[in-house]
């Protein structure tokens, strides 16, 4: 019999996180779907007690996923647990996550609190959130800088108290995994009641290790658990690729002898929902999920894997989810065969009315793209005027002019409430022009500080993604837009992050 090693995603709490990262509930939704398919054990959905936007979603995706565990993380204080705990009230599996430093740095200046203070104060949370739920995890933020010592009495502490599972953070993305593995080892070996909890690893991914500190963690430290997000998505270099850790198991089951309960085919799709619904594109050399991960250029190579695949290929493509044999939609396609088509991909939309708004945005792209794969389904239906119809800003339509040797023009109608306005403006380029045009009207001051654009399907016809990242009085957001017309594409990524601007759900930033 061979041990199980716990998927533990945190695409929706940790991964959210990054710079203009934050998802709408129905965006976390139709993610947590996606995660349920992929048979992912734990969701974390989100901080219950950052926004009553948080909340929601964390209540909405306990109400609806039945099969994984889904937790929320909550610091250790009992107004957090207490909020954790009321949304998690209609899961079939639910589990409280709690926090609190204890490295000697975070104490000193950020907690103010003493070593003895803050071994209290985890006692008593995970004796509060033990009241409340059955299953509760406790996080040392900071860990792996944390004082051995203290750190063990605060372990032995929370398990005595009742905490089901131990977390162990690379908070920083400090950690190399062989000191990292042997972290965790002399941990379990040193706390007296170690076989009472199941381990967990959390890396940050600074120094481009956090795969590689995870694995030895499992590994020499004999962790059960990878707490890990899609795409490796996070707050600065990011956090551990679950794809990444689930394939290194399971390719290399001989070394880790560990069972998956994964899905694997349903991790290409995760990959791409995640990616289009942040904006955060999957750079092509990607392992597992980037286009050229299966790719083979030399010659050499392609000669290898045409007489035998596993002369350069470890993995299978069709076992990630890459398929050759795709079935697309076109102009003929029907309402069924569309509605089907979203049900295979997990969007579901509100209403039968949002079903018919987005088949007629559908066909109005198939009048102008002869082909429509499932990336440009995905992408039309986060458009703004598909799943948020009453946002503050909404696209209509757009006319421009560019010449050589002429100063480019734009003029832009779009909605404001409802209402539709007009707005013109020259620019370095039509793009340029176009979002000029959109600020001379709204005024918003924000800051641009990144602008992308992405060919969602491989030809000169695909539809562009643009992804637009504006910054105004601390707020980082980031819009995406998508249309055959990159300038268009670009016009409905600006409204989108202007849309996103406007939201007023406050958030409170957690490490873990």
């Amino acid at each position: 019999m061979t041990d199980k090693l716990i998927i533990f995603d945190t695409t929706l709490r940790d991964g959210e996180q990054s710079p203009g990262a934050s998802m709408t509930k129905d965006e976390k939704l139709r993610i947590a779907r996606q995660l349920e398919r992929l048979k992912v054990d734990v969701i974390e959905a989100g901080f219950a007690a950052s926004s009553n936007g948080d909340f929601e979603a964390v209540q909405a995706i306990a109400n609806v996923i039945k099969d994984s565990t889904i937790c929320s993380l909550s610091r250790a204080n009992d107004r957090d647990i207490s909020r954790a705990a009321e949304a998690l009230k209609g899961a079939n599996h639910s589990r409280v996550h709690t926090f609190i430093a204890t490295s000697a740095l975070h104490m000193e200046k950020k907690l103010r609190m003493t070593p003895e203070q803050v071994l209290e104060q985890a006692k008593l949370s995970v004796r509060f959130a033990r009241n409340l739920v059955a299953d509760v995890e406790f996080s040392p933020e900071d860990g792996y800088r944390s004082d051995m010592d203290f750190l063990c009495r605060v372990l032995e502490a929370v398990i005595k108290e009742g905490a089901t599972t131990l977390n162990i953070p690379d908070t920083v993305g400090y950690a190399v995994p062989e000191l990292y593995g042997n972290f965790i080892k002399t941990l379990r070996e040193r706390v007296p009641n170690s076989d009472k909890a199941i381990w967990s690893v959390h890396c940050h991914n600074d120094l481009g290790m956090a795969v590689a500190n995870s694995l030895a963690g499992v590994k020499i430290g004999g962790a059960r658990q990878v707490e890990c997000t899609i795409n490796g998505l996070g707050e600065r270099a990011g956090n551990c690729s679950l794809e990444e850790i689930v394939m290194a198991v399971k390719t290399r089951r001989d070394y880790f002898g560990l069972d998956l309960g994964i899905d694997t085919k349903q991790i290409l799709a995760a990959s791409r929902l995640v990616s289009q619904t942040t904006g955060f594109v999957v750079q092509p050399n990607k392992a597992v999920v980037g286009a050229n991960a299966f790719a083979h250029a030399s010659g050499i190579h392609q000669d290898g894997v045409l007489k035998a695949r596993d002369t350069y290929e470890i993995m299978r493509a069709e076992d990630v989810g890459w398929s050759t044999n795709k079935i697309v939609l076109g102009k003929l396609s029907g309402r069924n065969a569309f509605k089907q088509r979203l049900q295979e991909l997990g969007v579901q939309l509100e209403s039968e009315a949002d079903i018919n708004l987005a088949f007629a945005k559908f066909k109005e792209l198939a009048d102008r793209k002869s082909e429509i794969f499932d990336e440009d389904i995905l992408a039309l239906v986060t458009d703004e005027s598909v799943t948020h119809a009453q946002e503050q800003y909404g696209f209509v339509s757009l006319s421009q002019h560019s010449e050589t040797g002429e100063r480019p023009q734009a003029s832009i109608v779009f909605t404001v409430n409802g209402q539709e306005v007009k707005s013109a403006s020259d620019g370095n380029g039509p793009v340029d022009a176009s979002m000029k045009a959109i600020e001379a009207h709204v005024k918003s001051g924000a800051e641009m500080v990144l602008y992308s654009v992405n060919a969602i399907s491989g030809s000169t016809e695909s539809q562009g993604e643009v992804t637009v990242r504006l910054q105004n009085s601390g707020r980082v957001v980031n819009g995406v837009g998508a249309d055959p017309d990159i300038v268009v594409a670009s016009a409905k990524a600006y409204l989108s992050a202007l849309n996103k601007l406007q939201s007023k759900a406050d958030r409170v930033a957690a490490q873990g």
